[in-house]
């Protein structure tokens, strides 16, 4: 009786040990990627018109991003003009390196690149290609292979494009958050505030048809809300 209850007990103690070891390789092997946990945030500026004035503020934008994206999170920034899905409106992008000196690094360098930018503004762009920005914006945020997608829009959202231009087409969003940062109002607005409320109507159609979430954030004095979503 005791030989039966003793191999009884090995043999429970063997299956339980199995078990252990299957959970655990499953925590070791199958565990979730590194990349799929990580943000990709991807900032549009507009660079058209008056609107250059407003650079400061998406200097503030970016220098928040910076202070909040951590190891693994990648960030691009783009300006928006008259041509916007081309490799040439990127100022900039990288992913941040998992040693932390090494993203320290990367930070400043990225800060040091969106300032020298910003003073060589002189004038605006004659056009505004928001539909490229966005589709350039889509394809580095899925190239990133992050689980959380941001893109955020620095615009008054009046889409002014070059003759033959052709953007009117659905824009592929799916699990992708489309932010609206300080859209300001045009002059024609005070005339028509209609005019305002269409445009981001509009947009906010164009985001949610495509799959994504759309969002307007005009209080730049709370940044930490910017990517609570």
């Amino acid at each position: 009786m005791r030989t039966k209850l003793n191999r009884r007990s090995v043999l429970r103690a063997g299956a339980l040990s199995i078990l252990i070891v299957g959970v655990t390789g499953i925590g070791l092997f199958g565990c979730t990627p590194s990349g799929s946990r990580a943000t990709a945030v991807y900032l549009l500026v507009d660079t058209s018109g008056t609107y250059t004035k407003e650079l400061a503020k998406a200097q503030g934008i970016v220098n928040y991003l910076l202070g909040t994206l951590n190891s693994g999170d990648s960030l691009g920034v783009a300006r928006i003009d008259s041509g916007s899905f081309t490799e040439k409106n990127i100022i900039n992008k990288v992913t941040f390196d998992s040693r932390p000196s090494f993203a320290n690094d990367q930070k400043r360098a990225f800060k040091r690149a969106i300032d020298e930018y910003v003073a060589s503004v002189t004038k605006g762009s004659d056009h505004t290609d928001i539909t490229g920005g966005v589709l350039q914006a889509t394809q580095y945020l899925n190239e990133t292979g992050a689980k959380k997608k941001y893109i955020l829009i620095f615009s008054d959202l009046e889409e002014d494009l070059k003759e033959g231009q052709i953007r009117d087409f659905p824009l592929e969003l799916m699990g992708t958050q489309v932010i609206a940062v300080n859209v300001t109002k045009l002059r024609t607005d005070n005339i028509d505030p209609r005019d305002y409320l269409n445009r981001v109507e509009q947009w906010k159609k164009r985001v949610i048809d495509g799959g994504g979430e759309w969002r307007v954030v005009n209080d730049l004095d709370n940044l930490d809300k910017l990517l609570s979503g």
